[in-house]
């Protein structure tokens, strides 16, 4: 019987011939990443992209510009990404940390040690785990896994864990069996989310035309 790790590597394997590189996360600067993974709470990718459109249209897509703006103003920018006022505050909660602890300077957050950075990034008031994880893995290129609702799903209904398996155990199976790897790690997820979007939904499955089917 197939172990854990090697039917997880089936798993990506299987996503990868499917789907092919994702290239996960479509940012032209780590800012404008740790942006996105705040404004993508919630809420779909397209949304997100006409909230950075105005940013960027506006020349306010980087740090110290953001940081001299109204959050007020900030939020009417990014109210295509609903939720606007909480993701603001939310934003401007990590601005304050980088301008207080290093200067306004994100490379010198991002230089800490993983678990520094996720312990640090963790005492933002409205960042969680999923969009902590997020920032380390694509905005500071450190390896860790991002699970989410799609990757619980997933995994759940081919057996790979149980109901119970919370978010922690959830990312230490995926670190336990796979080596610290950024790019793998960023791929694997972003192949989760296509399968959890297109097939494995909440209700309705699509089993039958499912990469995984014979998993």
């Amino acid at each position: 019987m197939p172990t854990q790790a090697e039917r997880l590597n089936t798993l990506y394997q299987k996503l990868l011939a499917h789907f092919g590189p994702q290239g996960w996360w479509p940012g032209e600067s780590a800012f404008e990443v740790v942006v996105g993974t705040i404004l993508t709470q919630n809420t779909n990718w397209n949304n997100v992209e006409k909230a950075i459109a105005n940013l960027k249209g506006a020349g306010l897509l980087d740090l110290p510009a953001l940081l001299d703006l109204p959050q007020a103003l900030f939020a009417e920018y990014i109210r295509p990404a609903g939720y606007y006022n909480i993701k603001a505050s939310r934003l401007y909660n990590l601005l304050a940390l980088i301008n207080g602890q290093y200067k306004g300077n994100l490379d010198a957050l991002f230089s800490l040690p993983l678990p520094e950075l996720r312990q640090q990034l963790l005492t933002v008031k409205g960042i969680g785990p999923e969009t902590a994880d997020s920032i380390i893995l694509y905005a500071a290129g450190k390896p860790i896994f991002v699970v989410d609702a799609y990757t619980h799903r997933i995994l759940l209904r081919h057996d790979l864990i149980d109901e119970e398996c919370d978010y922690h155990a959830l990312q230490e199976l995926f670190m336990d069996c796979f080596p610290p790897d950024t790019d793998m790690y960023g791929e694997f997820h972003a192949l989760l989310v296509q399968t959890g979007k297109q097939f494995c939904k909440k209700t309705n499955p699509r089993c039958d035309s499912c990469p995984l089917k014979n998993l």
